[in-house]
């Protein structure tokens, strides 16, 4: 790439910064606010079906193809945007600022905060709060998740839950991948940041400010710990190498139910991955 081939443009105002991972969910409120200004500039929203109880109607923006069913959406702090062909199912209560990429769907009954986002083919139940899920990613269950980022093809089990807030109030701590160390976040609130490809059993509890590599697989009882590497197989009680060979297994079947394919390319950044984090697999 040659930089001199650009034209420098000169921009007024602040930049959006992901600096650490924890800075996805706690700058999304404000991302989401710019990019539905974006994305709806000059365009009409989709009629708001019957039997939908809005709140700040002018914030809301359905896409073509979207269906909203006998739900709440309040967007008094925030814009709610609904993605097309997305689904919210009967029953379900949503505060912006939210968005919901195409063909995500929010289960019955589901209760949604503010600063939500849900990238597309996501499926989601339950109580979600201030929470980014990457695209294919599902939490489709009962449970809470708050102040997270779940990376793309992730599963949550029924009944997973998570603490965004420490038991004395104090300051949270999170994996560093820069340094090597638990890092000062600056929150009070965070919760749970998950890698690509990672999944968890039905029950599993996380503690507060966890941060789980990509392609684990976590089960059973107890807390697990609050740093858990890529390719990690198990859970409180310990854990083993999940292998490339069963981790590509898995991919495969799950990419092919949304008819994609698992092809080299991501097999070979699988494989870079798991040589990369093996030095904190002392199992």
């Amino acid at each position: 790439m040659n930089l001199e081939t650009y034209t420098a443009i000169d921009l007024e105002g602040e930049v959006i910064q992901i600096k650490n991972t924890w800075d996805i969910f706690s700058k999304n409120g404000e991302a989401i606010q710019l990019d539905f200004d974006l994305l709806t500039e000059d365009r009409t929203s989709e009629p708001i079906p019957e039997g939908v109880h809005v709140i700040n109607k002018k914030n809301i923006f359905i896409e073509e193809g979207a269906t909203v069913l006998f739900s709440s959406l309040n967007a008094t702090d925030g814009p709610i945007y609904i993605g097309k062909d997305a689904q919210v199912l009967e029953g379900s209560l949503i505060r912006g600022p939210f968005a919901m990429c195409e063909n995500a769907v929010v289960k019955m009954g589901a209760k949604i905060y503010g600063n939500t986002t849900l990238g597309p083919y996501c499926k989601v139940a339950g109580e979600i709060n201030n929470s980014v899920l990457f695209g294919y990613s599902n939490k489709g269950h009962e449970g809470y998740l708050g102040n997270s980022v779940l990376g793309e093809w992730c599963n949550l089990g029924a009944d997973t839950n998570n603490s965004n807030l420490k038991n004395n109030y104090a300051e949270v701590k999170i994996w560093s991948y820069e340094t090597d160390r638990f890092a000062k976040t600056g929150l009070q609130f965070c919760g749970l940041i998950m890698g690509d490809h990672s999944k968890c059993g039905i029950n599993t509890m996380f503690n507060t400010g966890t941060v789980v590599g990509v392609s684990a697989n976590i089960f059973g009882s107890g807390f697990p710990r609050n740093f858990i590497p890529s390719f990690s197989w198990g859970g409180a009680s310990g854990f083993t190498t999940y292998q490339v060979k069963k981790v590509f297994e898995v991919a495969e079947v799950v990419l092919k139910r949304k008819d994609l394919v698992f092809d080299d390319k991501e097999k070979k950044i699988l494989e870079h991955v798991f040589e990369l984090s093996s030095k904190y697999r002392n199992y």
